[in-house]
Order: C-alpha cells, then sequence, then structure tokens
C-alpha cells in the first residue's frame, strides 16, 4: 500500500516531493534569504556567522560551505531555491548544473553545444524489468487493519466567543453555562479516546491569508502552528504541533487523487482551529501542551467561489485513501469538520439562525451524506445564512468514514445543538467507525472479513 513513487528510481534524479520539501524547509528558506544585497554581502563576508542564523542540519550546512549542490539536494534542497546560492558566488546556471555532474566545466559545456544528454541510458524504463506504470483506480474500498486507523469523526462549531468565554473565565455563567455543558460528554470520552493525530477541518478567518492569496485547499505540513493575533491580541493557549511526515504522505497521496492542495510550513492559525481544541482538551495555557499533533486543513469559505459539498465530500474520501495507504507506525488519526452551524455576520439579515434547517443538516451528515453532496451554494446560504457555508467542512471529515468505503456504518456516540453562542447556532456532533475485525487466518481473502459493529472507543 505504499505511496506510488515511480520517480524514486529515475537515474540521477531527485524528485522535490512534499517528504523532500519538509526536510529542505530550512534550507530553502535560506536560500530564499540570499535574494536580498544586503543579505547576500552579509553572507560572503562571513558564511560560517550567516549560517548560524539558520536551523540547518549538519549535513546541510557543510554542503553550503563546500558548495555541494548534489548533497543539498539530497537534504531536501531544490535547485530553483539553491540557484541563489550560487548565484551569490557568482556562478551561471549552467555552471550549477554541470558542478553536480563529475564533469569539468569545459565537457559540461561542449556536450550541451553537442545537443545536450542523450536520454538512452538514463532514463528509468532502460534499467532491467521496468515497465512503465499503469495508473490504479481509486480505492472505493477501505484497507483493513490499516496501521493508520481513523476511530472517530468529531464536528463541532468553532465560535470566536466561545474560546473568548474559556479565556475570561466565564463558562460558568449563566449564558455560557448551557453552551460547555454540551461539551462536558466529549472531554470526558476525549480523554479515554485520544487520538495520536487529528487532521482538523476549519476556515481561516482573513488571518493567515488575506486578499493577496486566496487558497482553496490548505494543507499545513509544518511542524509548528503559532496562535495568531486576531486583533485582540493571541488567545492564551498553546501552540499547535503538526505532524509533518504524515502531512507530506498525505499530501503525495491527494495530490496524485487529482486534488490541488496548496502546503504551507509556516502559518498561523486563529480560533477557527484553536477553539475546537480548547472545547474538547480544556482550558489550557500557552506554556502547556495540547495533548495530539494536529494536521491543519484549511479550507477556502470566504471569498466565493468556494468549493461545493461535492468536492469536500471528496476530499475527504481522497484524505481516508491516504491514510490507508500509509506504511509508518500504527497512528490513531481523527478528523475534524469545524465550523457553522447557521449564522450570518454581515448585512441587514444579520444574526440570522435556523434551528430547522440546522438539525436536519445533522440528520444528513449522519444518515445520508452523499445526499448531502447535492445541496448547493445557494441552499446554505438562503437558509443557513452567508457564514453557514462553513458547513461544507463537515463533509471532509464524513466523506472519509468506513461506511463511505464499504465498512459498517458510524456509531453516533454524541449530538448536541444550541442556540445561541454570541451570533451562532452551536452544532456538535461525534461518530465512531466500527472497529475491524482482526484478519481471520481461515478466511480466503482476508480484504473482505467483515468489520464489527460499533463498539465503545479506546485510549
Amino acid at each position: 500500500m505504499a505511496l506510488d513513487k515511480p520517480y524514486k528510481d529515475v537515474p540521477g534524479t531527485t524528485i522535490f516531493d512534499a517528504e523532500q520539501a519538509r526536510k529542505g524547509y530550512h534550507l530553502n528558506q535560506f536560500c530564499m534569504s540570499l535574494m536580498k544585497p544586503e543579505n547576500r554581502e552579509r553572507f560572503l563576508a562571513d558564511q560560517e556567522a550567516y549560517l548560524d542564523e539558520w536551523p540547518l542540519n549538519p549535513r546541510q550546512r557543510q554542503a553550503v560551505l563546500d558548495l555541494d549542490l548534489n548533497t543539498c539536494i539530497e537534504e531536501g534542497g531544490n535547485i530553483y531555491f539553491l540557484s541563489k546560492i550560487g548565484a551569490t558566488h557568482g556562478l551561471s546556471f549552467q555552471q550549477m548544473a554541470g558542478s553536480m555532474t563529475g564533469m569539468s566545466e569545459a565537457a559540461y559545456r561542449d556536450m550541451m553545444v553537442g545537443g545536450g544528454r542523450r536520454p538512452e541510458g538514463n532514463r528509468l524504463k532502460d534499467l532491467d524489468g521496468w515497465t512503465a506504470p499503469v495508473p490504479g483506480e481509486k480505492a472505493e474500498t477501505m484497507r483493513q487493519n490499516a496501521p493508520a486507523r481513523y476511530t472517530s469523526a468529531l464536528f463541532t462549531s468553532h465560535v470566536p466567543a466561545i474560546g473568548a468565554a474559556m479565556d475570561l473565565g466565564k463558562t460558568e455563567e449563566p449564558y455560557w453555562k448551557k453552551v460547555f455543558d454540551g461539551y462536558r460528554w466529549t472531554r470526558a470520552w476525549a480523554k479515554e479516546n485520544k487520538p495520536d493525530v487529528v487532521i482538523l477541518v476549519y476556515n481561516d478567518h482573513a488571518t493567515a491569508f488575506d486578499s493577496s492569496i486566496i487558497p482553496t485547499f490548505v494543507l499545513g505540513t509544518g511542524s509548528d502552528y503559532p496562535v495568531a493575533d486576531e486583533g485582540y491580541g493571541p488567545r492564551p493557549v498553546p501552540d499547535v504541533k503538526g505532524y509533518p511526515e504524515l502531512a507530506a504522505h498525505i499530501a503525495q497521496s491527494v495530490i496524485q487523487d487529482d486534488f490541488d492542495l496548496t502546503l504551507v510550513n509556516e502559518m498561523v492559525v486563529d480560533h477557527g482551529l484553536t477553539v475546537p481544541l480548547s472545547l474538547v482538551y480544556g482550558e489550557l495555557g500557552p506554556d502547556e501542551e495540547w495533548p495530539v499533533r494536529v494536521i491543519p486543513l484549511a479550507v477556502n469559505v470566504v471569498q466565493y467561489p468556494v468549493p461545493s459539498g461535492r468536492r469536500c465530500y471528496e476530499l475527504g474520501r481522497a484524505l481516508r485513501r491516504a491514510l490507508d495507504k500509509w506504511d509508518g507506525p500504527e497512528l490513531n488519526v481523527q478528523i475534524w469538520g469545524t465550523g457553522g452551524m447557521s449564522h450570518q455576520l454581515q448585512g441587514p439579515r444579520a444574526g440570522l439562525i435556523n434551528e430547522e434547517w440546522d438539525n436536519a443538516f445533522l440528520d444528513h451528515l449522519i444518515a445520508d451524506p452523499l445526499g448531502l453532496t447535492e445541496w448547493q451554494h445557494m441552499e446554505y446560504v438562503d437558509e443557513a445564512g452567508s457564514e453557514g457555508i462553513e458547513l461544507v467542512d463537515w463533509l471532509i471529515a464524513r466523506g472519509a468514514m468506513d461506511d463511505q468505503f464499504g465498512g459498517g456504518a458510524p456509531e453516533t456516540d454524541h449530538r448536541f445543538y444550541h442556540v445561541p453562542a454570541s451570533n451562532t447556532a452551536v452544532g456538535h456532533l461525534v461518530l465512531t467507525n466500527p472497529v475491524p475485525v482482526p484478519k481471520d487466518a481461515t478466511a480466503e481473502d482476508p480484504a473482505e472479513v467483515p468489520v464489527a459493529g460499533p463498539v465503545p472507543a479506546t485510549a
């Protein structure tokens, strides 16, 4: 079930993929710093001192000092970034390319004048026993006993005022107590059902991304994410720790599955991500740590066009296929869909709440998620308010569940709905996938062993 990476064996070639990008992030950022004249001057004046400012590993650092571009590439460097080092030393692109071939500069130049390096003998297909890979069909069934097991989906609103109420110690006030009582069950459940990693689907609220760039789907591939200052100062909660290895794996699989993700190694995270963590794991201070690692998955629902419910559902299916391909350490994975429910924050219709529609959405999310994908944008806007469109994010978590891949239906562990929390209706749902049956050695095809019914979640 390993990821399809046929380019790993192409002779003399290192493809810059998400795994390489993660490895070489600081190296490539160092290279980008050399785009400024003053930095180039500082680097040339004292290379050792300048490199002290960057968290490179010893092999990366020595390769930069030696101008060893092959080693830089092995360590995650990309040639377009690394060219900034060569340019700083006054080298042409041809001189840099030639330096990696083992040829003299003159011999490399003569080869290029003569038409360049011939492909024969320099291709994967020229190696013994190689045949061109046939693109595989997208999996429609789940992998039994996968190392990365998707255990539960959690859905919740991410109202900023909820975070403020927690930060200011107002959770027991009559107005807020009704909201937080709906999460008491979840906090107890979370202590017994702690995943290794949460893929947390949310939307950025003009915090990490402004009008200069509007990415539709953003996957956080970094190691940590600071808490944003949204205009009131950062929330007094811990920064978020990522899972770069799994994120790189997901990026590789999902992009091959025809989703054009934006991969981000550095970004701040706002209330859309931190409020759900606080609701589930409690009032933790900035010097503490969240008990789980988090892979942020931000969806644009601020500026139209926004992705359809069907597109989000299909992204969830692509996520599940990515998890099923994971052959790393065993992982307990949860996917959280956050945002909504009905609310409108702008214009004369501000304050719109539609309890009947919200609960119909929850009913369909549980029993008929595929049917829910037919609901159009105008349905959300007209019935749930201009900001109710955030609910399409929930379909990502739901589309990845077992029953959408031929498995058993999830157990509805907890459902909560309340109006209001500031300007918003609050919805919350926990669904748990059935626990898989261990492989039966007597079965003709272990992949066909049926899954068991729902059981209480495990630690």
